[in-house]
């Protein structure tokens, strides 16, 4: 059996609330009130009262400042008030509603009007309440299915990014790697002011979720250039240069079954698929494109994917200590990299070397990775 719903009656004169008591009591349950100060403290006690009759007429604190001081509290603002008041004109009834009663009963208080009138909000309240709890399950699922959604992208992008990493023995965990390179030198930079408006937190989420697919395109590569263990003829080299294109182009196949969206994340995809292998000079590829022809987010990739080659071991070297990483990088300021980019990479080297340490290759994995 359902509890009965709590009231709460606010009045200054000891005869209405004994009137008004003896009305609700058999199908309500009662709490009272006799001064503002008062009826603010029982407004958020437990249990909270599902309507307040409120008088309008009280000393010290008239029923006007108690309406405005219960809207004003997040904990009592939804309570439905019904003004009770021996005042009936229309600018005071005008007054109470525009100030967020739900109704306004004069007196001398008529037991079926009472009745009829707090039944009536009663239900519209409830109406109200089970609206607002629908609205805030639909909004919790939005978010949950957001996340998951989220997730699934993520998990997706990593997985593609490994279609090419699954054709080279020796890159272990270079997506890994790379994804943090560039997510760590974003946020460097972030505050740079010619980097700033590009690098919003959104962005930086997207640049980290795109990183996995710079390399995509090298599925497209023949195995006896890709995995040739020595140095590539011109030839070899030119058909290893398409795999920007063959990256941007299957990215680009797969941007078209999107809707188009700000937070389009294959846009940067693209950008760094195509265009990681261009070097500030102009002398990269596939486009030689030169300074800030080059998209920011393949200006972060180059920098992280020259920094994990270089630590990482090849079948032409192994792999180099950090310092002659940093140092190599450094050498290329200006002509193969971005300046800015470096001197910012300079700043935070040492998380670049504790994220090469965190997502190592152990001899063991490049062993079964090798097929030995």
């Amino acid at each position: 059996m359902n509890a009965k719903p709590t009231l709460l009656v606010v009045d200054d004169t000891p005869a209405n609330i004994s009137l008004l008591r003896e009305i609700l009591k058999d199908q309500y349950k009662v709490k009272i009130a006799t001064n503002g100060v008062k009826a603010l403290e029982v407004a958020v006690s437990k249990p909270a009262p599902e309507l307040i009759l409120l008088d309008i007429m009280m000393p010290e604190m008239d029923g006007y400042q108690v309406c405005e001081r219960l809207k004003g509290d997040e904990a009592t603002r939804d309570i439905p008030i019904i003004f009770l008041t021996a005042k009936a004109e229309v600018i005071d009834e005008t007054k109470g509603l525009a100030m967020g009663a739900v109704d306004y009963i004069t007196k001398p208080i008529s037991p079926p009007i009472v009745l009829e009138r707090v039944k009536t909000q009663l239900t519209l309240k409830e109406a109200r309440d089970f609206l607002k709890n629908q609205n805030e399950l639909l909004e919790q699922k939005v978010q949950e299915r957001t996340r998951m959604m989220e997730q699934l992208q993520d998990v997706a992008m990593v997985a593609m990014g490994s279609l090419a990493e699954a054709r080279d023995p020796e890159t272990g965990n270079h997506i890994r790697r790379t994804q943090r390179y560039v997510q760590r030198l974003a946020i460097q930079l972030k505050e740079h002011p010619r980097f700033s408006e590009f690098l919003k937190p959104q962005n930086i989420t997207s640049l980290y979720k795109s990183a996995p697919l710079h390399d995509i395109g090298k599925v497209g590569v023949a195995d006896h250039i890709l995995l040739k263990p020595g140095k590539l003829t011109e030839e070899e080299f030119n058909k290893m240069k398409l795999h920007t294109v063959y990256g941007r182009d299957a990215i680009a196949a797969a941007e078209t079954a999107l809707d188009e969206t700000d937070d389009n994340f294959l846009v940067f995809a693209k950008d760094i698929a195509y265009s990681h292998q261009e070097k500030w000079d102009g002398s990269g590829y596939p486009e030689g494109l030169k300074g800030d022809e080059i998209p920011i987010s393949a200006r972060l990739m180059a920098v992280a994917d020259v920094y994990d080659a270089l630590i990482s071991r090849r079948v032409y070297k192994p792999p180099f200590p950090h310092q002659k990483a940093v140092a190599i990088i450094q050498e290329g300021r200006g002509s193969h990299f971005d300046p800015d980019m470096v001197d910012a990479f300079l700043e935070v080297e040492d998380d670049f070397y504790s994220i090469s340490q965190e997502f190592a290759d152990s001899e063991e994995d490049l062993k079964v990775k090798a097929g030995f």
